[in-house]
């Protein structure tokens, strides 16, 4: 019987693994008074067992914080660090994006701190939006997150889909 639940589990873990591509989801948390969050358990479904220890969160683009597993995060950290240290422009995008970036582990509760610089940056309250952004989860305001999508209509989203994604075929 151990076994085969041992068995069972690491088949869900390979299985998991062959087929995560990214995450799915958007799910409403809370902030504690200390700035906690548990994260959500459509979330915590989709990481293997190894990624639910330690995760890395950084400033994200349009005021929100991005959360990575270690896995996404290691090769992004290895191309932002090869940028050319001589060209202004890639000098200012490693110090940007690296200024901030934080190691982060759920204690024993389950619950992730968020380091407070981080927290300032994105304007966060009490309520939050934890979403899925591919590879990664974007952690938003919830108020600044409603107001993105009420103010983005059908045809806006029709059109950025256009120009994103048209033009080629798709299969």
């Amino acid at each position: 019987m151990v076994k085969s639940v041992i068995l069972c589990q690491l088949e869900k873990n390979l299985f998991k693994s062959l087929i995560m591509t990214g995450f799915l989801g958007e799910f409403e948390a809370t902030l504690d008074a200390k700035g906690r969050f548990l994260l959500p358990a459509g979330f915590k479904r989709q990481l293997a067992g190894d990624e639910l220890h330690r995760f890395v969160i950084n400033r994200g683009f349009e005021k929100c914080l991005a959360l990575y597993t270690l896995r996404e995060w290691e090769p992004l950290f290895q191309k932002v660090k090869g940028l050319n240290e001589f060209d202004p422009k890639q000098r200012e995008f490693r110090r940007a994006f690296l200024n901030g970036a934080t190691f982060v582990e759920p204690d024993t509760a389950g619950r992730i701190l968020l380091p407070p610089n981080l927290k300032a940056y994105a304007e966060l309250g009490k309520d939050i939006i934890i979403a899925s952004a591919g590879n990664k989860m974007e952690i938003w305001d919830s108020n600044k997150y409603k107001k993105i999508f009420d103010s983005f209509s059908s045809d806006a989203f029709s059109e950025l889909g256009r120009d994103v994604l048209g033009g080629g075929t798709m299969n």
